[in-house]
Protein backbone atom coordinates (compact mmCIF):
# COMPACT_ATOMS: atom_id res chain seq x y z
CA UNK A 1 0.00 0.00 0.00
CA UNK A 2 2.90 2.48 0.90
CA UNK A 3 4.48 2.14 -2.36
CA UNK A 4 1.52 2.07 -4.33
CA UNK A 5 1.05 5.35 -2.75
CA UNK A 6 4.38 6.55 -3.32
CA UNK A 7 4.10 5.75 -6.99
CA UNK A 8 0.51 7.27 -7.64
CA UNK A 9 1.87 10.59 -5.88
CA UNK A 10 5.23 10.97 -7.90
CA UNK A 11 2.94 10.27 -11.28
CA UNK A 12 0.57 13.06 -10.14
CA UNK A 13 3.30 15.13 -9.60
CA UNK A 14 5.33 14.22 -12.61
CA UNK A 15 1.95 14.82 -14.64
CA UNK A 16 1.66 18.22 -13.11
CA UNK A 17 5.06 19.00 -14.31
CA UNK A 18 4.91 18.20 -17.03
CA UNK A 19 1.23 19.84 -17.80
CA UNK A 20 3.23 23.64 -16.44
CA UNK A 21 5.93 23.59 -18.62
CA UNK A 22 3.70 22.76 -21.47
CA UNK A 23 1.68 25.71 -20.58
CA UNK A 24 4.56 27.97 -19.95
CA UNK A 25 6.45 26.96 -23.38
CA UNK A 26 3.14 27.30 -25.45
CA UNK A 27 2.29 30.32 -27.08
CA UNK A 28 -0.42 32.54 -25.35
CA UNK A 29 -0.27 35.67 -23.80
CA UNK A 30 0.32 36.06 -19.90
CA UNK A 31 -2.67 35.94 -18.84
CA UNK A 32 -3.73 33.10 -20.65
CA UNK A 33 -0.55 31.40 -19.01
CA UNK A 34 -1.48 32.04 -15.67
CA UNK A 35 -5.04 31.08 -16.39
CA UNK A 36 -3.31 27.49 -17.28
CA UNK A 37 -1.38 27.62 -14.77
CA UNK A 38 -3.82 27.94 -11.86
CA UNK A 39 -6.55 25.97 -13.36
CA UNK A 40 -3.36 22.82 -13.74
CA UNK A 41 -2.61 23.71 -10.10
CA UNK A 42 -6.08 23.24 -8.74
CA UNK A 43 -6.15 20.31 -10.54
CA UNK A 44 -3.40 18.67 -9.13
CA UNK A 45 -4.56 19.76 -5.77
CA UNK A 46 -7.87 18.15 -6.22
CA UNK A 47 -6.28 14.82 -7.34
CA UNK A 48 -3.91 14.91 -4.09
CA UNK A 49 -6.72 15.66 -1.70
CA UNK A 50 -8.56 12.29 -3.40
CA UNK A 51 -5.60 10.55 -2.97
CA UNK A 52 -4.95 11.22 0.99
CA UNK A 53 -8.52 10.80 1.01
CA UNK A 54 -8.29 7.06 -0.27
CA UNK A 55 -5.24 6.37 1.76
CA UNK A 56 -6.32 7.76 4.71
CA UNK A 57 -10.12 5.73 4.00
CA UNK A 58 -7.44 1.99 3.64
CA UNK A 59 -5.94 3.05 6.68
CA UNK A 60 -9.25 3.53 9.09
CA UNK A 61 -9.55 -0.12 7.48
CA UNK A 62 -6.25 -1.26 8.33
CA UNK A 63 -6.79 -0.07 12.03
CA UNK A 64 -9.73 -1.14 12.37
CA UNK A 65 -8.66 -4.92 11.55
CA UNK A 66 -5.59 -4.63 13.62
CA UNK A 67 -8.38 -3.34 16.24
CA UNK A 68 -10.57 -6.57 15.58
CA UNK A 69 -7.61 -8.53 15.53
CA UNK A 70 -6.52 -7.69 19.18
CA UNK A 71 -9.59 -7.98 20.96
CA UNK A 72 -9.71 -11.40 19.70
CA UNK A 73 -6.57 -12.34 20.61
CA UNK A 74 -7.11 -11.09 24.07
CA UNK A 75 -10.47 -12.99 24.15
CA UNK A 76 -8.36 -16.09 23.13
CA UNK A 77 -5.97 -15.45 25.78
CA UNK A 78 -8.61 -15.58 28.57
CA UNK A 79 -10.11 -18.27 27.40
CA UNK A 80 -6.98 -20.30 27.82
Amino acid sequence: MENSGKVIGALLIGAAIGGILGVLFAPDKGSETRKKIAGKTSDLADALKEKFNALLEEAKKEFEAAKEKAVEFAENGKTK
